[in-house]
């Protein structure tokens, strides 16, 4: 039987608590309750393996984005040495059968010198954002917050 069936059962045993003998009735509602204790135990086994396998994923991918990120800074500091080393040498262009090399201008940028003198113009709007850490900390200390409550929820912890 699965977890909800037999969940289902129990409450049916219940609801015929008056209908049946006192001792057939302890016996059934025990033998269920064994019965989805057994199911919740081998569910949460189940949760506690695919958890296993989520945190050795999350490891793999950190491990996968620092190999990534260190590529990325040996490719770039290549980049930069290649193109000194050719500033150097005063050459602007190596062509190849394979493959070219130039050295040419990026396209213009804008660099922010000083962030407080420019005008507001260009400033972006943005929406305001509620503080929810304050807010937590101000009910949990009692005080009244027009459009706030504390909500208490249920978790399942398994150990």
């Amino acid at each position: 039987m699965k977890l909800y069936e037999l969940t289902g059962s129990y409450l049916q045993v219940l609801e015929m608590a008056d209908e049946l003998d006192p001792e057939v009735f302890a016996d059934t509602l025990s033998s269920i309750q064994e019965a989805i204790e057994d199911k919740a135990e081998n569910t949460a086994k189940l949760i506690k393996n695919l958890s296993a396998d989520i945190d050795a994923l999350k490891a793999e991918e950190k491990r996968l984005a620092e190999r990534r990120k260190s590529l990325e800074n040996k490719v770039n500091w290549l980049k930069q040495y290649l193109q000194q080393q050719m500033e150097f040498a005063g050459i602007d262009k190596v062509k190849r059968p394979t493959l070219t090399i130039s050295i040419q201008n990026n396209p213009p940028s804008v660099e922010i010198t000083n962030e407080k003198s420019v005008p507001s113009d260009f400033m972006i709007p943005q929406e305001p954002k509620i503080d929810k850490k304050a807010i937590l900390e101000r009910l949990k200390n009692g005080e009244q917050i027009a459009g706030c409550a504390l909500k208490q929820t249920k978790g399942l912890r398994i150990r």
